[in-house]
């Protein structure tokens, strides 16, 4: 089976000044369809800057990422952008909702960039925020919710269009042990159910029990990959 992500020969060099900071040294990687991969590893391994290379938020000094036969770095931005809205969505850290509008409308706007009409996108969005238990709060807005609302809200406007791939940078990191576990299954099983190919950043061990694999990073680099059996994962 061809990979639906694959890296090769992966570096990205920083220059502060005089000062070099490599940040990946020299990163291969093939991510499979349907694969949960969790990419881990303490503060400044190099993780989070793998993902943004993946997902073309930014481009690699040297190396290639293809996503579906696409050389990422190759594209402009808005070659880039229309590339995001039908293939991919993102679950970040620090929620990314905009403030002014409800769980409903911010789980619409992925589907209003991609021209659904606005009946459609809005039955699309509520039973997407049924999906994650959110059905009884579409009017409300984020300063209404607890973080870990917010959190399914954001899950459920990643998940509303049915992306290939979903990117999650640090999706629990804000959250308590309950709630982070919650939204692990959550994010999880909707990937399984529509065979979607995640790849998480974490340095929450806690993400060992859901992920197909585990890539352990240290320092740019990747130091071992961990491949969990069926039995392993819930």
């Amino acid at each position: 089976m061809d990979p639906i992500i694959n890296i090769q020969g992966i570096r990205k060099v920083y220059r502060m000044g005089q000062e070099t900071i490599v940040a990946l040294k020299q990163i291969d990687l093939q991510i499979f369809q349907g694969e949960i991969c969790c990419l881990l590893g303490t503060s400044g391994s190099g993780k989070s800057t793998l993902l943004n290379m993946i997902a073309g938020l930014e481009k690699p000094t040297k190396g290639s990422v293809q996503i579906k036969g696409h050389y990422i770095e190759k594209m402009n931005e808005a070659q880039l952008a229309k590339f995001r809205q039908k293939y991919i969505g993102f679950v970040f850290q620090s929620y990314n909702l905009i403030p002014s509008l409800t769980a409903l409308e911010n789980v619409c706007l992925p589907l209003v960039f991609q021209g659904v009409p606005k009946k459609k996108r809005e039955t699309m969005a509520k039973e997407m925020l049924e999906a994650v238990g959110l059905g009884s709060r579409l009017k409300h807005k984020p300063n209404e919710m607890s973080g870990g609302q917010q959190q399914r809200v954001s899950i459920a406007r990643a998940f509303v269009n049915r992306p290939t791939i979903i990117f999650a940078d640090e999706p629990t990191g804000n959250l308590d042990t309950n709630t982070t576990i919650e939204i692990l299954e959550l994010m999880t099983s909707m990937a399984r159910k529509y065979n979607q190919t995640m790849v998480v950043v974490s340095h929450d061990t806690e993400i060992a029990d859901y992920a197909d694999r585990l890539i352990h990073m240290k320092d740019g680099e990747i130091i071992s990959i961990e491949q969990k059996t069926t039995e392993g994962m819930k």
